[in-house]
């Protein structure tokens, strides 16, 4: 009977006060937790990986590429902007200002021409028709080139020691005469006009119309002296370009200039006048 009693006190000692867990089961406890714990480690550690990008070879090489095509366009755009009026010298920049007021100038006087021969021809003065009808007559013959002219201009000489000057340079000679308000052109003994033509013969010679020239070439035009001279002398322009190939162009500006080269009037073989409508 007492034996029973004493397990019963017992076991309601061990109801009140539980046992504390020893350092073993401590140790077994925290084991179990980080076996849990790393059990799921690796899944996240791969999710991440999956859904991160990658660093490939061609990926490096794409962005590289992007890289030199923008730096390539930003180059371009500047080079672009600076290639106009922006590089010219101050003094290059009132020369062609100076010029434009020139070409103003003359348009304007030609204009005033133009209005009193309208006026002159619409009151039915005789003298005032055939005065207009021959100096249409000479303005054509000299645009045709059966007319030899004479006035201001400017008087260019090429020296080619290397023999580099080739056709397109000398085509671009007379572009730019004829855009500075060239008149009359002549190389060498050559009349230019719309239909002159350059080239090379079979011994690499240059041609004009089928002529030969030789170095060194000699170019008269008149118009504006100072115009012509203006526009010859641009940075990048006509005497640069040919500097740069090893030739020597001199341009001077002269009061009076003579072109007599002459060329047969030839007959349109296509062009026919209209009727006015």
């Amino acid at each position: 009977m007492s034996e029973e009693k004493s397990d019963a006190k017992a076991a309601r000692e061990d109801q009140q006060n539980p046992a504390e867990p020893t350092l073993e089961d401590q140790s077994d406890a925290t084991a179990t937790s980080k076996d849990q714990a790393g059990s799921g480690t690796p899944a996240w550690r791969r999710m991440a990986r999956v859904g991160s990008p990658r660093a490939t070879r061609g990926k490096v090489v794409a962005a590289l590429l992007a890289l030199l095509l923008g730096f390539a366009m930003v180059t371009q755009v500047r080079q672009t902007r600076t290639s106009g009026l922006e590089n010219l010298r101050q003094s290059d920049l009132v020369a062609v200002l100076g010029n434009v007021n020139n070409q103003s100038t003359r348009l304007q006087r030609e204009a005033n021409d133009l209005t009193r021969t309208r006026d002159g021809l619409r009151s039915g003065s005789g003298g005032a028709a055939q005065k207009a009808a021959q100096e249409r007559l000479t303005t054509l013959g000299i645009l045709a080139g059966t007319v030899a002219a004479t006035g201001p201009g400017v008087r260019i000489v090429i020296n080619d020691p290397a023999a580099a000057v080739g056709a397109p340079n000398l085509l671009d000679a007379v572009q730019e005469l004829r855009d500075a308000g060239a008149e009359a052109i002549q190389i060498g003994d050559v009349r230019v006009v719309a239909s002159t033509w350059f080239g090379t013969d079979a011994q690499n010679n240059l041609v004009a119309d089928g002529k030969v020239l030789r170095a060194p070439y000699t170019i008269l035009a008149i118009g504006d002296p100072s115009t012509m001279a203006t526009a010859m002398a641009i940075p990048g322009g006509v005497t640069e370009t040919m500097q740069q190939l090893g030739a020597q162009p001199a341009v001077t500006q002269q009061k009076q200039i003579t072109v007599s080269a002459l060329r047969p009037l030839e007959a349109a073989r296509y062009a026919q006048p209209s009727a006015p409508q």
